[in-house]
C-alpha cells in the first residue's frame, strides 16, 4: 500500500484498484498543495470527526468521485440530510465492516466533534473515533483527533503496520503522550501528524522520532511511502 501525505491529518492511500482518502482537509489546509481536482477515482473517505479541518473537502470529493463516506452515525446522517446525493456508510466505537473487500473497525478517539455552519450554528457531530483499516492484511491506524487512552494498549493485539498519530498538544496527544501511544500499541511504524498547521499546535516531529519506541517516519507533504 502507498500512503501520500497531504498534511495536517489528511492522507491518501492506495493499493491496486482501491483508493481512499483520511480526513481530507484540502482546500483550505495551508499545509497543503493538492486540489479536489487531483482525485479522480476514490473508494472511501473517511472521516474521524466533524471539525472543518477532518471534515474538510469530504462532500465535494464524494460527489466528484462516488465514493463512500465512512464516519460516524450522527455525522454521516447529517451529511446525507443536507446531500442526498452522496453516499455515505455510519459506524460506531468498536464497529467493524468489511467494504469493497476491504476491514475496517471504528475506534475510540477522545476529542469534540460539531459542524459549525455558514450561519454560526453549532451542530452536534457525535462521537470523534480513529480507524483501523485493513487492506489485504496491510493494518493502518489512523487515531484520529485524541488525547492518549488507555484504549489504544488494545490494539497491540491488531499488529499495526503503520499508525498515524497527532503529536501537536493543545487539541491532541503531545510528544510524550504520543510516545506512550506507540508503546500501547506497538506498530511497525509511526507516522506523526496534526503538527505545525496553526500555531497552537506547534511540535518538532523529530523529537518524536527520536523518543518513540518504534521507527518513526516523518513525513513531508506530498511525499509518498510503501508499507
Amino acid at each position: 500500500m502507498n500512503i501520500k501525505y497531504l498534511g495536517h491529518s489528511a492522507f491518501y492511500m492506495e493499493a491496486g484498484n482501491y483508493s481512499a482518502i483520511i480526513d481530507p482537509f484540502i482546500t483550505d489546509n495551508p499545509q497543503c498543495t493538492a486540489t479536489v481536482d487531483d482525485f479522480k477515482n476514490l473508494n472511501h473517505i473517511f472521516v474521524t470527526h466533524g471539525h472543518g479541518d477532518h471534515l474538510g473537502d469530504a462532500v465535494e470529493l464524494a460527489i466528484k468521485t462516488n465514493a463512500t463516506i465512512i464516519t460516524n452515525f450522527e455525522l454521516g446522517n447529517y451529511l446525507l440530510f443536507n446531500n442526498n446525493n452522496i453516499s455515505v456508510h455510519t459506524m460506531h466505537i468498536g464497529g467493524s465492516v468489511v467494504i469493497d473487500g476491504v476491514s475496517i473497525k471504528m475506534t475510540n478517539a477522545l476529542h469534540g466533534s460539531c459542524v459549525i455552519t455558514t450561519d454560526q450554528e453549532i451542530i452536534y457531530a457525535g462521537n470523534p473515533c480513529g480507524f483501523l483499516i485493513n487492506y489485504d492484511g496491510i493494518k493502518i491506524y489512523h487515531a484520529g483527533d485524541t488525547g492518549l487512552t488507555l484504549d489504544m494498549k488494545l490494539l497491540e493485539d491488531e499488529y499495526v503496520n503503520a499508525a498515524l498519530l497527532p503529536i501537536g498538544g493543545n487539541f491532541t496527544m503531545d510528544i510524550p503522550d504520543a510516545c506512550k501511544a506507540v508503546d500501547f500499541i506497538k506498530p511497525d511504524l509511526a507516522i506523526p501528524m496534526h503538527y505545525n498547521t496553526f500555531p497552537p499546535i506547534k511540535a518538532d516531529p523529530y523529537k518524536f522520532q527520536e523518543s518513540a519506541s518504534c521507527k518513526v517516519k516523518v513525513m513531508d507533504v506530498n511525499q509518498v511511502i510503501t508499507i
